[in-house]
Formats: structure tokens, sequence, C-alpha cells
């Protein structure tokens, strides 16, 4: 097996980024336009880099970072990535990418953007995945998330492939690489906040109908202190929170005692009559 790493942009100072901090937050917010952008942008660079791997005849796979129930906001820049690839292979007579997903289950409410390397690790090492073992063997992998920091993450399914002996090359794709030593990993929520910091930020963006719900959003809704969730919940659609609550479900937060009360507030709200 054979492991490489390919990024869009390389971040070596904090005060001069290559890409829109603020673009990045509403992204990792839900931001479907974003997404778009962002997939989009590295499908490009990538296909400029890598035009004889994708025309080769080693079948190609494309994997957004690991999951439970909940998508990543990775998983909406890995679909506009897959279609632009697609259209690239298409134009080509090629075959489209093949796709997978690693299976995460477990789960945590700690905010990882404010963890160093170790805490990181210890943290993700704690989760079990399930990677697909025949379905890659033998195939270029095309691994998608949307910033290395530390490169625990990446280190983790390392070395998982790695003892799973999957032969094949694995290529691990980010929009942005935290490439200075001097920088802090803590900055990853420098700029996952840089914009969407609080409950009416939130609002404004889930108002625009280009939003997608994620782990992110629902992890910051579920975390809100009771005065900001009741300003989320008295200016939030029904469906909204009726979805939130489902997906919350479907990644077990209602057995989170961090989440349990925030959860439990919004699905009584829902099912509370409300007059007009």
């Amino acid at each position: 097996m054979n492991f490489t790493t390919f990024s869009l942009h390389q971040i070596d100072s904090a005060s001069a980024l290559s890409f829109s901090a603020g673009a990045y937050s509403r992204f990792k917010f839900g931001d479907e336009s974003e997404a778009e952008n962002f997939g989009t942008a590295l499908a490009e660079k990538f296909i400029l880099h890598h035009r004889t791997l994708l025309l080769g005849d080693i079948p190609m796979v494309a994997v957004p970072s690991p999951y439970d129930f909940i998508p990543t906001a990775s998983c909406a820049m890995t679909r506009y990535f897959v279609r632009e690839v697609n259209r690239f292979l298409a134009e080509n007579n090629k075959p489209s990418l093949l796709e997978s997903r690693i299976h995460r289950y477990k789960t945590y409410s700690v905010d990882y953007g404010n963890l160093s390397f170790e805490d990181r690790y210890r943290l993700i090492t704690q989760g079990t995945y399930h990677i697909d073992k025949v379905f890659l063997s033998h195939r270029n992998v095309l691994l998608l998330d949307d910033i290395r920091i530390t490169g625990s993450h990446e280190l983790v399914l390392r070395r998982q492939i790695e003892q799973l002996e999957i032969p094949g090359n694995f290529m691990f794709l980010y929009f942005a690489e935290l490439t200075s030593k001097e920088i802090a990993p803590e900055f990853e929520n420098v700029l996952n906040y840089s914009e969407i910091k609080d409950v009416q930020d939130l609002l404004k963006l889930i108002r625009e109908k280009i939003f997608t719900f994620n782990t992110r959003v629902i992890k910051f809704v579920l975390s809100l202190s009771d005065t900001e969730l009741q300003v989320l919940v008295e200016n939030s659609e029904p469906e909204f929170l009726i979805r939130l609550c489902d997906l919350a479900f479907g990644n077990n937060y209602h057995l989170m005692n961090e989440y349990q009360n925030n959860l439990n507030t919004i699905y009584q709200h829902i099912h509370t009559p409300h007059g007009h």
C-alpha cells in the first residue's frame, strides 16, 4: 500500500490565508454554496495535477471523512468534488468515481478544534471505524477532508488501513493544510468560528436557504446556553427543529448527558401546541 497527501491551500501564516476564513466558517456550519465552491476548487486542482492518474486503468474511490449518522461538512464538499471529477471523466470516456464511506461508531461532545495533537489522537483512537476492505482493495482511494491541522485523523486512518492490510494507493485530499509549526492547532477554531460566532449568526445562515445539516451545527445547537437555545427555538421553523431532533437521535445524542437537556427542550417545544 502507498500513502500520499494533497491539499489545495497551505496555511503557513495565520494572518495571510489564501482562502476566505469567513467562507470556511460558513462552510463548516452548513453553507451548501461554500461546500460547492470548495469541492469544485479542490477537484479542479486535483484534475490539473493528477490527470494521468484519473485517466489510468485503476478504479478510483472517493471517501469522505468518517461519520456515524450525521454527515460532516466535508461530506458536502466531497459531493461537489465527485461531481466535478465525474464530469471530467465523462468528457474523457472513463468510468465515474466509485464511492465508499468509513463508518464511525463513537461520538464525542468536546470541541475538536480546540485540542492539541495528543488530545486529538487520544480522542479519535477511542472511536471504532469500519472500512470496507474488499471494496477498497487494489484501487486508488481518495480520502477527502476539509482541513489537516495535526494529521492525527490521517494517522488513525493510516494505521487502520495498515492493520487491515488493504492493498492499494491511498491519497489524503484536503481543502487546506496547516504547514507552519509556529501556528497552534487551536487555530482551527479561529477558522471555524470566524464568521459564525453565535446563535444569531447561525440563524442568519439558516434563513439563506443554502443550509445543510452537519455534525458541527447539531453539536453547536445542543451545547447552547438555555437563553441562546430559547432564541434559536423561537426563531426556527418547525421543520428545522424536527429534522435536528431526528438527526440527533440517529447519532445517539439523546444518550449523551451533555446534550440531553437541550435536545429534550427542543423536542418538547415541537410537541407542545402553540397558539397563534
